[in-house]
């Protein structure tokens, strides 16, 4: 039986009868009643899911192309980030297990235990992660990266505001980015070496990288992270910058706004949605530092045998091949602390973020 969708007429809304309906011939008919010429079209039902209101939805019934585009990728992923992921979880729970035979004498939570400094390690209490893992890993996330983001924002907006040379000044800044960070690192050992240049420059004798105390060492320490950091932070608010509507700009010169009151009222809230995504990706990057540790230090430590630069990630690296049990549970552990300031930060941008 034909539907009434399925019908052409000349106008007005028609009550075609089913008798009318039942037809095997395309000859308009009169309607009587509304006093129009009913032309049928089509007599064949419509069975085609993917028909809505008789019309075909093409984007529904490709549906399985975009699937097929997408199945390279999704192996990729499957094979090198969820199988990981995954693997890495079962492995934390798994005891003694052997990196290279895959063989483990059943399940535990005690690997927790042994890298929180809760139950001992071959009857030793390990107490690295938590005395110097922890700590050092939070000092620099939460030192570095408002410190940058702030540093970035400052240079994106004099950049923007530059007419002569601007291309070169953005080349010159995204350097960093592209250099070899181990490289980077030697520069910076030069630089803090107790004969090195801010000795010279400061008139001072103080002992920055090799030998130095903890504190004092996160200095040059979070001065290279920084460094690092900022030419990627650059370039993403540069390019936002660059999309603001320029007539809140012009209408701020106009009631003379302080600059600084622009900064704070304008452009930040317009490139909120910049400033979200550097945060959220710079938390992870400084919760998994670990090559700056290599690149300045060369160890975990300013002395030999010392840990008092240990990271998490450091701690990871470590006892992978040896003890593979305690570095997976310290990598879902990290994973957990990446997890929730992830989730806190995109809670918090639901009110501050501006799209």
């Amino acid at each position: 039986m034909r539907k009434e969708r399925d019908l052409a007429y000349s106008s007005g809304n028609i009550s075609i009868s089913e008798k009318e309906l039942n037809l095997t011939s395309f000859s308009p008919r009169y309607n009587k009643e509304n006093d129009v010429i009913v032309h049928f079209v089509s007599h064949k039902r419509i069975n085609d899911k993917y028909k809505v209101g008789g019309v075909l939805d093409n984007e529904q019934k490709n549906n399985w192309k975009a699937w097929i585009y997408l199945a390279p990728v999704l192996i990729l992923i499957a094979i090198f980030l969820i199988y990981p992921l995954v693997n890495t979880i079962a492995i934390s729970f798994m005891k003694n297990y052997n990196y290279v035979t895959g063989d483990f004498d059943g399940f535990t939570l005690d690997n927790f235990g042994a890298i929180l400094g809760i139950s001992g390690i071959n009857g030793v209490v390990d107490t690295r992660l938590i005395d110097y893992g922890f700590a050092n890993t939070f000092i620099i996330t939460f030192v570095t990266v408002p410190l940058s983001l702030v540093i970035a924002l400052l240079i994106s907006v004099l950049l923007n505001s530059l007419k002569w040379l601007q291309k070169v000044y953005q080349i010159v800044f995204f350097l960093p980015y592209v250099t070899n960070t181990i490289a980077i690192g030697m520069v910076f050992s030069v630089l803090f070496d107790r004969q090195g240049v801010i000795n010279f420059i400061f008139g001072s004798d103080i002992t920055w990288i090799y030998g130095a105390n903890r504190w004092v060492a996160m200095i040059p320490l979070c001065l290279y992270i920084i460094w690092g950091s900022l030419p990627f932070k650059i370039l993403i608010l540069l390019s936002g910058l660059q999309g603001v509507d320029k007539q809140y700009y012009q209408a701020a010169k106009i009631d003379s706004t302080p600059k600084w009151r622009v900064l704070l009222r304008i452009t930040v809230p317009a490139l909120s949605p910049q400033i979200l995504y550097l945060m959220v990706t710079s938390f992870i990057g400084a919760f998994k530092e670990y090559s700056s540790i290599v690149g300045l230090f060369n160890g975990p430590g300013t002395t030999n045998g010392s840990y008092n630069m240990y990271t998490i990630v450091f701690y990871i690296y470590e006892n992978l091949n040896t003890n593979t049990s305690y570095a997976a549970a310290a990598a879902v552990v990290l994973f957990i602390i990446i997890l929730i300031f992830t989730f806190l930060q995109l809670w918090i941008s639901k009110k501050r973020v501006y799209y």
